[in-house]
């Protein structure tokens, strides 16, 4: 059961990942969170003209800067009338926008100096934007018409507004290094806020996927309660039904066409209370001894799925067995230590063996197979979402999935801490060592 769990909960997670990848509402952002951002962009170019134009009384071309700033606010103005502020933007419609704030921001500086306008750097922030909350070929679009937008900015006619009677003009050489800079700037900024927009989209998708997994396991842990209920709510109507059916018999129990009926009625509605009566014995028996019990018993039932593979799996004790903690029934612990077990066994050659330690403060786990171990880049990943599974025939022990993720999310969830790494420094086999506070798994 647990590894049927377990295997559909890593399912669930690439199919997040393949949602989140392809075109999913993931990535898309709100209409209203743009138009706020264009509002601050119209509000940022008016206040720098008309302190570049008044303030600083540099020459201006203020009719075609107008033009410009009140094009982007129109638009604006447009977008908020015809859609409502909770509207998602779709990848195309994301690209459109963004490409016309690019033109936009591009034609303002064109006309005010190109690359020599200190604020030519903006440029890049419709990139950014794109990047951080786009797929990956609509923002690879963005960053080319980017690109050539900076490079028609070098050719621009136009002087940068200055002093009356002083030309502030670049040298070719100045031209290019500027050029470069924003180039690198604009490359090196959209990587950065792609990667982290994705690792955290994906991490937002994995724990979700953990939430889930923890939901079921807790889920199938409750169904004996569930029959407990049950129990309890049917006895009453079928003791009803019970004595009606005597009192039928007696009734009509010399009568030959309804005698049968009535001897079965009765026969049922005993059949079923004793039905009943072993299902609420049975929840009190699981409610009772199930709820508790020891480090040995629940290293055994972890272990148990996975006996049927053709693999040999060891259990082996430290410590006084007099001694042995007693754990709480953790639907988490249970999971988490399943799936590292069916990995174990997954990638092992004949044989996993599972230790446990325990003393008076902490009780240790270490599971260990007699695999390939560990790859030397996948080690030090060990844990990440969505790692691409191994090749069980020509790589070695470590490419694996959301499912390990899940399992030491729950582990460290309930204070255990866990290290991943090769038996004897080597290639040797893989192993796993979970601690834990005694007291933290005592009291569950």
């Amino acid at each position: 059961m647990q590894s049927n769990v377990s295997r559909q909960g890593e399912e669930d997670g690439h199919s997040s990942l393949r949602h989140a990848q392809f075109g999913s509402s993931s990535r898309r952002f709100r209409l209203q969170t743009l138009v706020r951002l264009r509002w601050l962009a119209v509000a940022g170019q008016t206040v720098t003209v008309l302190a570049v134009s008044f303030v600083l009384d540099f020459p201006l071309p203020l009719t075609q800067a107008g033009v410009l700033i009140a094009a982007l606010a129109v638009g604006n103005i447009m977008l908020s009338l015809w859609f409502p502020p909770a509207q998602r933007l779709g990848p195309k419609a994301a690209l459109a926008l963004l490409s016309f704030d690019l033109l936009q921001m591009a034609g303002l500086l064109f006309i005010t100096g190109g690359l020599a306008n200190p604020f030519a750097p903006l440029i890049c922030v419709p990139v950014i934007i794109s990047f951080a909350s786009q797929p990956l070929r609509h923002s690879l679009a963005l960053i080319i018409l980017a690109l050539a937008c900076t490079t028609a900015l070098a050719f621009s006619p136009f002087d940068l507004p200055w002093y009356p009677g002083q030309a502030l003009r670049l040298q070719p050489v100045m031209q290019l290094g500027i050029w470069c800079a924003i180039a690198s700037m604009m490359c090196f900024a959209a990587f950065y806020a792609y990667q982290v927009s994705n690792e955290a989209r994906l991490l937002s998708d994995a724990l979700a996927a953990t939430e889930l997994v923890l939901e079921r396991e807790k889920h199938l842990s409750q169904l004996d309660g569930l029959a407990a209920a049950a129990a309890h709510e049917l006895g009453t109507p079928l003791a009803t039904i019970s004595v009606i059916a005597k009192e039928m018999e007696r009734e009509f129990g010399n009568d030959e066409r309804l005698r049968e009926d009535v001897q079965l009625l009765r026969s049922q509605s005993e059949r079923c209370r004793d039905i009943l009566k072993r299902l609420t014995s049975l929840s009190a028996a699981s409610e009772e001894h199930m709820r508790r019990l020891p480090l040995s018993s629940m290293i055994e039932e972890v272990a148990a799925p996975h006996r049927e593979f053709g693999i040999e799996i060891t259990l082996a004790q430290k410590g006084d067995p007099a001694k042995e903690p007693v754990c709480y029934r953790n639907a988490g612990v249970l999971y988490g230590l399943g799936n590292l077990v069916e990995n174990a066994v997954d990638y092992a050659k004949s044989q996993v063996t599972v230790t446990t330690e325990h003393n008076s403060e902490r009780v240790v786990v270490i599971i260990e197979d007699d695999g390939a171990g560990y790859s030397a880049d996948i080690l030090y990943r060990i844990g990440e979402p969505y790692m691409t599974r191994r090749n069980k025939e020509h790589e070695r022990a470590g490419g694996l999935g959301l499912g390990l993720f899940i399992a030491k999310t729950l582990l460290e969830r309930s204070g255990a801490r866990l290290r991943f790494e090769n038996r004897d420094g080597g290639g040797a086999g893989a192993r796993i060592r979970i601690e834990w506070p005694r007291s933290m798994l005592e009291e569950g």
